[in-house]
């Protein structure tokens, strides 16, 4: 059995806090962007190991950089000048068996691929530049990925490190998320095509007072001068307040672009969509948890997932694991209002055997009554936990 340990929540829950902040970068932030290449990178690797060995291989690819290009965006058009450039670094297994991986053509690839697909004013072949810089692993980290492989055991944890999890979202969290997710979806980009995809979302509340303010990235090919900006960005605002609303009930305050100035000309348009052509620069791990977002007044783990190996990689699978014992804990016991859920692992130690697993709980009955049932999902979980990376290479389960 497992050293599961269920404790008391004593403090005030963070919706009850006079104060509370919540952050999320979108799909077209470059930083999120670094998190998705290498992420897309990891699978693509899982997945020709196991077309090509018939089992993933040792590989840590979680670490990328995005250098922001030069462009001159205007009212109707505009230009990228110098691209963007992308450096994709890691380790991974190149050759076994006299097979040997094209990781190059494959990390280039695997990078266009998203791009296209997710930045959709963006030309791949013109605006971006990809550098990869992948090599083989340490010696014995290898070795002990292909320990119980060879032996088909359960996975051996590959760092001594942590993850966390939390559930439910509050009403702040999920208006955040609610705000980025309909601001890059094809429901009102069908009407707002100057809308792009690097959207950041900040939430504020102070006690029943909330506030959204939004970073959005306009595509400057689709507003035709300084006055169909504006009308533009209040068009989007009004449909960003409404459909937050609706998905938390309460009235929310909502700003787009808070440093635009009509007198001086100054709004924040782009060619790309994306702050990446001009302005700012990217990297793994500097955006959002795995629930998708950031948040200070929560647990958090400064772990990367993304790019990480999905077989025993703690940094990735205890946070997605954590995550999902909070999210079921709250949902299969009615008395608990709330969960936080941590587990640390020791290197070398199978995965599903953490030094500790913690979940805190949140009720007004007496928890000793509930103990052995939040015991049994925690147990659960544990038990289906070397099955996770599926869900991972599948693309299942978001990393930012």
């Amino acid at each position: 059995m497992a050293n599961i340990v269920i404790t008391p929540m004593t403090f005030r829950p963070t919706y009850e806090l006079d104060a509370e902040i919540v952050e999320r970068k979108g799909t077209g932030h470059p930083d999120t962007i670094c998190d998705y290449l290498a992420e897309n990178l990891s699978r693509e690797l899982c997945l020709w190991y196991l077309r090509e060995y018939g089992a993933v291989m040792h590989h840590n690819v979680d670490k990328a950089l995005l250098v922001g290009g030069v462009a001159r965006a205007e009212f109707g058009g505009g230009e990228v000048i110098e691209p963007i450039e992308i450096y994709l670094v890691g380790r991974a297994i190149l050759e076994k068996d006299g097979k040997r991986l094209d990781v190059h053509d494959l990390a280039v690839e695997s990078a266009k691929r998203w791009l296209r697909e997710n930045i959709k004013n963006l030309d791949v072949e013109r605006h971006v530049v990809i550098h990869t810089k992948i090599k083989p692993g340490s010696r014995d980290l290898v070795e002990l990925f292909e320990r119980f492989q060879k032996k088909g055991e359960v996975p051996l944890a590959n760092d001594t490190s942590f993850g966390v999890g939390y559930a439910p979202l509050d009403s702040l969290e999920r208006a955040v998320f609610e705000a980025e997710r309909f601001l890059n979806s094809e429901e009102i980009k069908k009407e707002h095509p100057e809308i792009g995809e690097d959207i950041k979302v900040m939430g504020v509340r102070i006690r029943d007072k909330f506030r959204l303010t939004i970073a959005l990235a306009f595509v400057g090919k689709y507003i035709k001068d300084i006055q169909d900006y504006f009308q533009k960005k209040e068009e989007i605002r009004k449909k960003v307040k409404e459909r937050v609303e609706a998905v938390i009930s309460k009235e929310v305050d909502i700003f787009i672009n808070t440093a635009d100035s009509k007198e001086n000309n100054s709004v924040y348009i782009t060619v790309t969509g994306t702050s990446a052509e001009q302005g700012d620069d990217g990297q793994v791990g500097r955006g959002n948890r795995v629930n998708g977002l950031i948040t200070p007044y929560r647990p958090m783990s400064l772990e990367a997932a993304a790019g990480k190996n999905p077989i025993s990689h703690i940094g990735k699978i205890y946070n997605r694991v954590a995550n999902l014992i909070a999210q079921r804990v709250v949902k299969e016991v009615e008395e608990v209002e709330e969960a936080y859920c941590y587990i640390v692992s020791q290197i070398g130690k199978p995965i599903n055997e953490p030094q500790v697993l913690d979940v805190s709980v949140r009720t007004k009955k007496d928890l000793k009554s509930l103990e052995e049932l939040v015991r049994k999902i925690a147990q659960e979980e544990l038990d289906k936990m070397p099955e996770v990376w599926k869900g991972f290479v599948e693309g299942l389960y978001p990393v930012a």
